[in-house]
């Protein structure tokens, strides 16, 4: 079947006015008059700045972990807020707005997408100046000598100090991040205008036969604003959190350190000024912009909303609501939708995980910094997801593509960008080498309690503070919790270039005394490790470009499968779907799983748990690898039933569409199509 032949829910092409091929009978065109090329790029930009600050969000998840020591699971409710402001006025506005003044309502929506986005920088500039947890305090950092020995009662009772300060009750968390989740509740109400109704808008006003191309071209650039939401990320991680207001000579911690917190407010302030921009121009674009335009009239090109009275407009709000119900009604009777809406939320649940958790998987398997991380996730994969997604739309256009030819299309690459994935089972670096976290003292003997195991003979006069984290690289390649739980008596330098020296706990793993030395930070993983990193890059991206070849498609089963009139509310309905079933619980149930997953745990400045410092990486890949494909493989079981359903019923409307021209005169083609082959399909 060609596109010629519509399946039932498909809009036919606007009927053309002969009259208007006339060039002596066409009206002027006014100079940079709207029409529905304009709608659409300022619809891409729309989609640019939405994504940009979507993915931007994601790429300071660590970042906020560790500004307001909270786990992943918090972050993950943060993250998830987007998709709860969102679910909150989908579906009032995909049916609602439909019927009104589209482009004014979703430049209203894109409005509050700025200003929460601006809301979610506000709490940096109501707290206090970021104090990491360290050890280092007592060092000198006037002058490049030796100074009090970590390993010494002086620096116990330092740490006793510091904690004694604290007011009774007091926390370093800080319940400033409910700020950031009110910034991504409003962010996700005024999102809920941009998808349903820009797109039934296009697939209302375009050729037929160029919608899938359109909304393709919206999705590409669409795609092109993570690829600067994280490198503006990646910009932001690289710069210290309180930069301009500190003396970066004191700060001892590098990026690649697991207390480093970037300037993520930065990046909150650029991405709620680009939403502002993008809102603008959908207040000067008329209700209407038919790509083929309708006869020249009266009325004609006026650009003025249906509804202009307001007894009328009650009337018709009214009317509608009253319609909303039967109309549900016959959207969710649909099996073949109800099917679409599983496999996606499945597929969702799995997407969401990946998205915002790939960063910090190339943190603590691979070693990553917060900002290497995010540039290369955006250099890599974005331009291929982003030439794939154009590809499909042209695909789409160029072969015309039916909703059975849809499917199909989709279904195959979401299979082979499965399989293209699973070599990455395969690539893992080992942990790092931590004393008593990872791997044991020299002739220590593990109890169990994490707290014990970081005691040895080597270090057990020095009361260490028991939740002291600064970690410190030894000469014999393992790293210890501090200074302290490597048992040095002596340090010199400053800063970031502090070393420490006579330390007894690397004497004991057989090295010189001499050599007994140990610097500031994490030691660096193998080098064999960056290569695997760079394979997992390679594999992920081929992977995103064969399944995104099927994303046009897979969007267009939404608007072809049901009714003409049910389209806008279909798009709704999948995003409300998804947002409850996928956005919501997916970031906070794997962000869960991945806390279960923590060696080392920081403190808060005056008690408590704080963020996460150390992960065991073998069951973070684990879950991370395992939970997503596992999704994966559910979604296309659904998939495949789905396909199998709109087979049957395309068969079904091609047989009842050749008996009804048997009735007709001159019926014998029909008659002979039946006879030889009566389930005619396209590509």
């Amino acid at each position: 079947m060609t596109v010629e032949s519509r399946p039932e829910g498909v809009s036919e092409p606007y009927p053309l006015d002969t009259t208007t091929n006339d060039p002596k009978t066409q009206p002027a065109a006014k100079c940079c008059s709207p029409n529905l090329k304009m709608f659409i790029g300022v619809l891409a930009f729309c989609y640019f700045s939405k994504s940009l600050s979507g993915s931007y969000t994601k790429s300071t998840i660590t970042q906020l972990e560790r500004r307001f020591e909270i786990p992943s699971s918090v972050v993950g409710i943060i993250d998830g807020s987007f998709e709860m402001g969102n679910l909150l006025v989908i579906t009032v506005v995909s049916y609602f707005g439909a019927k009104f003044h589209r482009p004014r309502i979703i430049g209203t929506g894109v409005l509050l997408m700025a200003m929460g986005t601006l809301l979610m920088s506000l709490p940096h500039f109501l707290m206090g100046r970021y104090e990491y947890e360290t050890s280092a305090s007592h060092v000198n950092d006037a002058e490049n000598v030796t100074v009090t020995s970590p390993c010494s009662p002086t620096g116990q009772n330092i740490a006793q100090q510091h904690i004694a300060g604290c007011d009774e009750g007091q926390e370093e968390g800080s319940p400033m991040w409910i700020i950031l989740l009110l910034g991504n509740v409003i962010r996700g109400i005024g999102e809920a205008t941009v998808g349903p109704l820009g797109m039934s808008f296009i697939d209302d006003y375009a050729r037929p036969e160029n919608t899938a191309f359109y909304i393709g071209c919206i999705h590409t650039i669409s795609v092109i604003g993570p690829l600067f939401g994280y490198s503006l990320g990646s910009l932001c991680a690289n710069l210290y959190v309180d930069i301009g207001f500190v003396n970066m000579d004191s700060v001892t911690i590098t990026p690649q350190d697991s207390r480093w917190v970037g300037a993520w407010w930065l990046g909150y302030l650029v991405a709620g000024a680009i939403s502002v921009l993008s809102a603008v121009p959908f207040w000067f674009l008329p209700s209407s912009l038919p790509e083929v335009p309708h006869p020249a009239g009266p009325d004609a090109g006026s650009g003025l909303p249906s509804h202009t009275c307001t007894e009328q407009t009650t009337v018709s709000l009214a009317e509608i609501a009253k319609d909303f119900v039967p109309s549900l009604k016959r959207l969710l009777s649909s099996k073949i939708y109800i099917l679409y809406l599983a496999f996606n939320v499945v597929m969702f649940n799995a997407f969401v995980i990946i998205v915002t958790y790939t960063p910090k998987y190339f943190e603590q398997q691979f070693g990553q910094s917060a900002s290497r991380a995010n540039v290369l996730l955006g250099v890599t994969s974005i331009p291929t997801t982003c030439l794939s997604i154009f590809l499909s739309g042209v695909i789409m256009k160029r072969f015309k593509l039916d909703l059975l030819g849809a499917t199909r299309l989709g279904f195959v690459t979401c299979i082979i960008g499965f399989v293209c994935s699973l070599p990455n089972f395969a690539l893992s670096c080992p942990n790092v080498n931590m004393a008593g976290v990872t791997v044991p003292y020299q002739g220590s003997v593990h109890t169990g309690d994490m707290e014990v195991s970081l005691l040895s003979s080597c270090n057990t006069d020095c009361g260490c503070p028991p939740n002291q984290w600064d970690p410190v690289c030894g000469h014999n390649g393992v790293t210890y919790v501090s200074a302290c739980y490597a048992g040095c008596s002596s340090a010199h330098g400053s800063g970031r270039n502090t070393s420490f020296h006579g330390c007894r706990c690397v004497e004991s793993w057989g090295v010189s005394e001499l050599n007994s030395s140990a610097v500031l930070g994490q030691c660096p993983r193998e080098s064999s490790c960056s290569t695997v990193f760079y394979i997992y890059l390679a594999l992920q991206s081929l992977s995103f470009f064969i399944y995104c070849l099927g994303s046009v498609p897979l969007f267009i089963i939404c608007l072809r499968s049901v009714e003409p009139e049910l389209k806008s509310l279909s798009a709704g309905m999948l995003m409300l779907v998804l947002r409850v079933l996928g956005g919501i619980p997916a970031p906070i149930y794997f962000g869960a799983l991945i806390d279960s997953t923590c060696l080392k745990w920081g403190s808060r400045k005056c008690g408590g748990r704080g963020a996460c410092r150390m992960y065991d990486t073998e069951t973070f890949r684990f879950l991370f690898l395992g939970l997503t494909s596992s999704l994966r493989v559910c979604s296309y079981v659904l998939f495949g039933i789905a396909l199998i359903k709109i087979k049957k019923k395309m068969k079904k409307e091609q047989r009842a569409a050749a008996e009804l021209e048997l009735q007709k005169p001159g019926g014998g083609a029909a008659e002979a199509l039946l006879k030889e082959k009566p389930l005619t399909e396209s590509v």
